[in-house]
């Protein structure tokens, strides 16, 4: 039996679509974000987190009114106090509906055109400010995160056995250090699947958290491939994992927790979460992921 969620998001989800030629914002669909957090007990009205979903759209296109294509990556944020999320099929096919639709005399015309209507769509659906760029073809790139290291240690691997693929919190294990120390861990075999299709979903994990409690790398990992077989929307993924580690370590330490998915669909998602009193040592790296695409390109 479906929950809310679930059935909110089958609108479009799982269904076979027929996509229209002409601009139509009632494509886009709002997901609340209270159900799963319910589950894990955030509370919507006090979160313990700040942060924010970056989503960048790889395909998007609109045509100018002399019917030229315009073609862009579309980069769009909102945060995560957000009442609701943007269901991705939805958006898709929102999107879409720009394909074959004039906005302006030129390029730079229907670029600002279909920025001015995409926030005021994505604003009004999910009753909060949604920010939208384009990015040129042209544009510098680079790392997101310089100061991670991948926290795996293959020569490690004969000690590392990997049984549960369902979430499993009882899997991490800490260790106390006689100073506070800060950690930045990187994990590049994230799993999940979307909860209504069950379409498997990749990305990189990046950790940072500042503690007097060291998090055993192997039981993190086994902790992380426990989402193998869970069935989640990627924020709700990065909020599981930020919650349990913040229940893990003490109330004074810093946490934060990024999700980068590969793209599907043309599609990528790219939540981040960090704790209430978290320094900004990690400053210019959220800088670049509001600045930056996954893969490097220059806002």
């Amino acid at each position: 039996m479906q929950n809310k969620t679930e059935e909110i998001a089958s609108k479009y989800l799982g269904q076979k679509v027929s996509g229209k030629e002409k601009y139509d914002s009632s494509y886009l669909v709002a997901i609340p974000r209270d159900e799963n957090r319910k589950q894990y007990k955030i509370d919507n009205n006090n979160l313990p987190f700040k942060g924010f979903d970056i989503w960048q759209a790889y395909e998007f296109s609109a045509l100018t009114d002399s019917g030229l294509p315009v073609t862009r990556l579309m980069k769009l944020k909102y945060d995560c106090d957000s009442e609701y999320l943007i269901e991705s099929k939805s958006l898709k096919l929102y999107l879409n509906s720009f394909n074959m639709t004039k906005f302006g005399k030129n390029q730079q015309e229907c670029l600002e055109i279909c920025k001015n209507i995409i926030e005021k769509d994505l604003s009004e659906k999910l009753c909060t400010k949604v920010r939208v760029n384009f990015l040129g073809n042209n544009a510098e790139r680079t790392e997101i995160f310089e100061c991670f290291q991948n926290i795996i240690d293959f020569t490690d691997e004969s000690e590392l056995k990997i049984e549960n693929f369902k979430e499993a919190p009882e899997l991490l294990k800490y260790e106390y250090t006689t100073d506070v120390k800060s950690y930045h861990l990187q994990f590049d075999s994230l799993r999940s699947n979307c909860r209504v299709t069950h379409q498997p979903d990749f990305g990189d994990v990046f950790i940072y958290y500042k503690s007097k409690k060291h998090l055993c790398e192997n039981s993190l990992v086994q902790y992380l491939c426990s989402f193998r077989s869970e069935y989640h929307f990627h924020e709700e993924c990065c909020e599981m994992i930020f919650k349990r580690l913040y229940d893990l370590l003490d109330i004074k330490d810093e946490l934060m927790v990024c999700a980068l998915y590969t793209r599907r669909g043309g599609i990528d998602i790219s939540p981040i979460r960090w704790s209430i009193n978290c320094t900004p040592t990690f400053a210019s790296d959220l800088l670049n992921l509001e600045k930056y695409s996954r893969n490097g390109i220059k806002q």
